[in-house]
């Protein structure tokens, strides 16, 4: 999918908002794009989802919980390549998994991230999936919002790639 149209639906389904809003790591922004508005409008669901899929090789999918599952959930299945589930931490109760799924030693994986602005929750989880054994050398992001994330990643040799950058997004913004 182009850019210019994957942008087009994140701003159709009102995902690009302005105001002052605090984000998660603590700081502030004149702009917020709403991951849980793009991940269950079923258009952009299913274009990202396509995008991402042209993007893999041979890697299984991960998702950081709860943010990305519904992004590997569907690249999943548009791509037919398994994923797994990446806790923020290991549950107290049941198996006490971190990583939920089938990961063996030695595979490739690609970790889906919804938003990266430190790139910190990112980096946590391919943290995880290499004490696990996997190999992980990418981050494939819906929107970089070009806030350090890729420099933080790329200091820990992992290349994050964006569908869209906060420049693209916000590139047309004063014409609106």
């Amino acid at each position: 999918m182009e850019t210019e149209s994957l942008i087009t639906l994140l701003r159709e389904a009102d995902a690009v908002q302005f105001g002052e809003f605090e984000l998660a790591h603590g700081g502030t922004s004149d702009y917020y794009v709403d991951k849980y508005v793009f991940e269950t409008d079923p258009a952009c669901l299913s274009a990202i989802a396509d995008a991402f899929a042209s993007r893999l090789t041979d890697e299984t999918l991960a998702g950081v919980a709860l943010g990305a599952v519904p992004l590997a959930a569907a690249t999943s299945v548009a791509a037919d390549r398994p994923y797994v589930i990446v806790r923020k931490e290991a549950k107290s109760y049941g198996t006490g998994n971190r990583i939920e799924g089938t990961l063996a030693a030695g595979e490739r994986v690609v970790v889906l991230e919804d938003i990266a602005t430190t790139g910190q929750s990112a980096l946590d989880a391919v943290q995880a999936l290499r004490d696990a054994g996997a190999v992980v050398e990418r981050v494939l992001v819906v929107v970089d919002r070009e806030e350090g994330g890729g420099e933080l990643l790329a200091d820990h040799d992992i290349d994050l790639e964006a569908l869209v950058t906060a420049s693209e997004l916000l590139a047309d913004r004063d014409s609106e």
